[in-house]
């Protein structure tokens, strides 16, 4: 059996075509970047998906070398994510269905990173962390759900990156994030910020208002660098996640930690969560920026795991929602 999925959730625009035992025969992508100090809005970002999903699909069935009447379903991001990007996605596959006579399987964004680690990395029952420009969520399996056991209670982690690369006008090219990563591996001073964690949630907010003001005063007196600022944000935002990454573990009694999302691609964030699972006799599980990143395999991949275990969406109830949280699937494919 194949899938075709398309992920479109944010500001990638993504077709992946997957065989059921998880073999990825094709994954393009394209994304939308938008010149440094600035984000991407949702009307724009529609519009550079549209102007892509169809060279995508054309190239993914090049690249997997298969046709159209091979495929047994096609999926779809449902949500969460912004809804003008997430329309583009559902509104091919609806057309992709009728054209080709196949079903429609609409997808959990948040899901599908997670079955995607699990397909990529083979971990079992792992401790989850999932980290984003859009979720921060800590996640365990447990009784055909996936639970959450910790998140943010105001931004996202990879949100709080982009903004703050925009306070110091760094490039979206590749991303944000990444290149804070790059100048934060330069940094000689820490800088003390403030560490927000409440019971099992964190918060990002505050320390990013904070950090921004430390930006504007230090830099200009020279107190301290750009690099000094990346590298002290990391090591205080990821000691948070790591925090309540392992207090979530010792509940679980688990020995796995799976990193998943945009975010997950961060060396040091793997390097602090390999140190801290190694302490408890644990391992790390994580991904590189094929499939940390969002994309269209973890959504065919994802679909035709529901596909083969009866789920459908019907036509009528192909739309897409903004908010669609993790806990809200059903997981039926897992014991």
């Amino acid at each position: 059996m194949l899938a075709l999925g398309i992920e479109g959730s944010a500001n990638k625009i993504g077709v992946g075509i997957v065989r059921d035992d998880g073999t990825i025969l094709a994954n393009p992508r394209k994304t939308y970047i938008t010149p440094p100090g600035t984000g991407f809005l949702p009307r724009e970002t529609a519009v550079h998906h549209r102007e892509h999903v169809i060279p995508l699909i054309k190239k993914a069935l090049e690249e997997a070398n298969i046709k159209p009447d091979q495929i047994s379903c096609v999926c779809y991001t449902k949500g969460p994510g912004m809804g003008g990007p997430l329309s583009v996605g559902a509104t091919v596959c609806r057309t992709l269905s009728q054209l080709w006579n196949v079903p429609i399987v609409g997808v959990n964004h948040c899901v599908a990173h997670i079955e995607m680690g699990r397909c990529v990395t083979g971990a079992q029952n792992p401790t989850i962390l999932y980290v984003s420009g859009g979720n921060t969520q800590v996640i365990a399996y447990s009784m055909k759900k996936y639970r959450i056991f910790g998140e943010t209670i105001d931004i996202a982690v990879g949100n709080m990156l982009d903004r703050f690369a925009r306070i110091l006008n760094l490039s979206n090219d590749p991303s944000p994030g990444y290149n804070i990563e790059q100048l934060a591996k330069k940094g000689k001073q820490f800088i003390e910020l403030p560490y927000t964690v409440k019971g099992m949630d964190v918060s990002f907010s505050g320390l990013l208002s904070f950090i921004e003001d430390v930006a504007k005063t230090k830099l200009a007196t020279g107190e301290c660098t750009p690099e000094d600022l990346c590298f002290s944000l990391q090591e205080t935002v990821f000691a948070m996640l790591v925090e309540i990454t392992e207090r979530a573990m010792a509940h679980c009694g688990s020995t796995e930690v799976l990193i998943v999302g945009g975010v997950g691609c961060n060396e040091r964030l793997q390097e602090m969560m390999r140190q801290m699972t190694s302490e408890r006799g644990g391992t790390v599980c994580h991904m590189d920026d094929r499939y940390c990143i969002d994309n269209g395999a973890m959504i065919a991949y994802t679909g035709l795991v529901q596909f083969k275990y009866g789920y459908i969406t019907p036509l009528e109830e192909t739309t897409v929602t903004q908010r669609f949280r993790t806990d809200e699937v059903d997981v039926i494919w897992r014991d």
